[in-house]
């Protein structure tokens, strides 16, 4: 039987461990954790990422349902607990440490050429709708009764990522 790291724990021992604590510090994002902190919620919610996971009943029952979490660096805890954290955190917490990541994976990747060739610049325009629940944000009606709301990035392909802050580089904009 394997003793060592789990494939998730060793993705997330990659995880710069200092700037992470520098963008929660930036706002506060401790100031009244307990026993659920910042790093706790980001663990639960990257597993829920890399698993595919719909929501929260769906990330409690799978975490409730793997064995040996403490291996993977994961606490458990209930859905309220998750629901209070994703509601009361900062996101912009891990909006910085998104944009830390970005900068770190494009200084990675700053040298490396694009298959096809090709040396000036090549941009991609991604504008993805993402479906919203109408009775928690009415201010994102569609249609046909449904909500959502569209988000455009710029993707710099060469380097594989957006150039700017999310901030700067994704616009929201309602869906007609």
């Amino acid at each position: 039987m394997n003793k060592g790291k789990t494939i998730f724990a060793q993705i997330m021992s990659l995880i710069n461990e200092y700037e992470f604590k520098k963008c929660v510090g930036r706002y506060k994002g401790d100031r009244h954790a307990i026993k659920f902190n910042c790093r706790d919620q980001f663990m639960v919610m990257s597993f829920a990422q890399f698993t595919d996971r719909a929501g929260l009943r769906d990330i409690e029952t799978t975490l409730n349902l793997c064995g040996d979490l403490y291996r993977s660096g994961i606490k458990v805890m209930p859905r309220s607990t998750l629901a209070e954290a994703n509601e009361k955190k900062d996101w912009r917490i891990y909006q910085d440490f998104a944009m830390t990541l970005v900068g770190e994976a494009t200084a990675l990747y700053k040298d490396e050429k694009l298959r096809i060739g090709l040396e000036e610049m090549i941009y991609a325009f991604d504008s993805s709708t993402i479906e919203l629940c109408l009775k928690l944000c009415p201010w994102a009606e569609f249609h046909h009764g449904k909500g959502a709301f569209k988000m455009h990035t710029l993707l710099d392909l060469p380097a594989r990522f957006p150039r700017l802050s999310c901030s700067r580089q994704a616009r929201l904009t309602m869906p007609r």
